[in-house]
């Protein structure tokens, strides 16, 4: 949901150029054009909201060698946010804002359905299976302080409560991160007595002013009391989806806070967060923060996940149907989706729950079949990927030390990584051969770059290009 001065997130931007070049890109140096995203990202403003944070340690790397994208492919993935089991967080949502902003909440929101049911959640789950579709799927905890996901939720049965977290845990969990956003997304709870704050002011709602000023131990203390809900319910979360404009204004505190809390929470090894989505000409690509231990038993990171379109689906009330034109248009030249694929860049969709529901009439998941459609059949080198295998690439691909020695690689992995691909300018002697713990395995050979998958390689005259699991610890490539 929009919210004031949210400035990465429900913001007016411009319109995206619709004569985009139809040239597929199979790979793009992410490091050299992360560097100077780095150095420019420091000087960007929209509105209060600085986009560097501090990125830590970085090891030495070979400039001879490129990290490519995962198989040499563009990832692609698909955030919903407001969703919760059974609950239309619109439909309770909306009064709640009202009372804290009467001039700019005028939505008949009793019109809108209370719940959104499960069969839908089923129709969604099922077809997005069946197009090996991933992403983010947000459970609020506490939603619109209706009932608690770990308790009771009033106005349904136990039973249902619990049909409805089982299907979660079964049908989205597999291709699915799920997210807290927050406690309830709409008003401040306060964490010694589980009730919300009583002051219905801008500064006790999760969407605006609370944050301002709140240090990392008190963030991290809201955000793992929300983890620990889901956890209750058998939820597993490696990162955090923040509601509206929650965190905007303590950016540092609240990637830090990330960290400690999925770490302390659930033991993640590479927590993640939802905070940004630009539609500018900003880059898009994955942000690796604070960065430390690389060298030791416990190296940690966070990253920060970038959306790179608006809710142009059903909006966050389901009362706005958008068009697939903008994330991809009908000649499948121009929109959004193209720009980014092409630079190379993780493409990742926003949109709401009650939009894709757009109250029992399906309009932003149809829109969102459409958008599906356009871009495969446009795009051949695509991969569809979990928020949290996105973030673990991004940190085997920013903080792995490589080094290179004639017809040798030695890597140095804090994380380990699927489908970790390499390119370099070399002609082998020999079939690549990976070394990892004393055990060695040949890569497997194939035609060209677009039949990459893990333990394979390729050769063009320029060079070769290498896939394969890379481990967390010490391995080596000889080819």
């Amino acid at each position: 949901m929009s919210a004031e001065l949210d400035c990465s997130r429900g913001a007016s931007f411009p319109s995206v150029p619709t004569d985009v070049a139809r040239t597929p890109i199979l790979r793009r140096d992410f490091l050299k054009q992360a560097a100077v995203v780095a150095a420019g990202a420091a000087l960007a403003r929209r509105g209060t909201l600085a986009l560097a944070l501090p990125a830590g340690e970085r090891p030495d790397r070979d400039p001879t060698v490129e990290v490519l994208n995962p198989c040499g492919r563009v990832p692609l993935s698909f955030i919903i946010d407001d969703s919760t089991c059974l609950v239309n967080l619109a439909h309770f949502g909306i009064p709640q804002f009202a009372e804290v902003f009467p001039d700019r909440y005028r939505q008949d929101w009793r019109k809108l359905p209370r719940e959104i049911p499960d069969s839908f959640v089923r129709t969604f789950g099922q077809w997005c299976g069946e197009h090996g579709i991933k992403g983010k799927y947000s459970i609020v905890p506490y939603p619109a302080c209706v009932g608690w996901m770990d308790r009771s939720l009033p106005g349904w049965s136990r039973k249902e409560l619990d049909e409805s977290l089982a299907l979660v845990r079964e049908l989205m969990m597999p291709d699915w991160d799920i997210h807290p956003e927050m406690v309830s997304h709409t008003r401040v709870i306060d964490t010694k007595t589980g009730r919300p704050c009583p002051e219905a002011t801008p500064y006790f709602m999760e969407n605006w002013r609370w944050t301002d000023g709140k240090s990392v131990d008190q963030l991290a203390d809201y955000m793992s009391y929300a983890l620990r809900i889901l956890k209750n319910v058998g939820l597993d979360c490696e990162g955090i989806t923040t509601p509206g404009g929650f965190g905007n204004r303590v950016l540092p505190e609240l990637s830090q806070a990330t960290l400690e809390s999925c770490r302390d929470v659930f033991g993640a090894e590479i927590p993640h967060y939802f905070r940004h989505l630009f539609t500018d000409e900003r880059s898009v690509a994955p942000r690796v923060e604070y960065a430390s231990g690389l060298d030791g038993p416990d190296p940690k990171c966070v990253v920060s996940i970038i959306g790179c379109t608006g809710d142009w689906f059903g909006g966050w009330d389901g009362l706005t149907p958008g068009s697939a034109d903008r994330c991809i248009t009908a000649d499948l030249k121009g929109g959004r989706l193209p720009e980014i694929i092409e630079r190379g860049e993780p493409a990742i969709l926003v949109c709401h729950w009650p939009g894709i529901y757009f109250n029992g009439r399906e309009i932003g998941f149809n829109i969102f079949k459409e958008v599906v459609r356009r871009v495969h059949s446009r795009y051949d080198h695509l991969i569809w990927m979990k928020l949290s295998e996105i973030a673990r690439y991004w940190a085997a691909r920013e903080l792995t030390r490589i080094k290179r020695e004639g017809r040798r690689l030695t890597l140095d992995a804090p994380f380990a990584s699927p489908r970790f691909t390499l390119r370099l300018k070399a002609q082998p002697s020999q079939t690549p051969v990976v070394a990892i713990a004393g055990t060695t395995g040949k890569l497997e050979r194939v035609g060209k770059a677009l039949w990459l998958k893990n333990n394979t390689w390729c050769q063009d005259p320029d060079g070769i290009t290498l896939c394969f699991d890379l481990p967390k610890g010490k391995s080596s490539v000889e080819w």
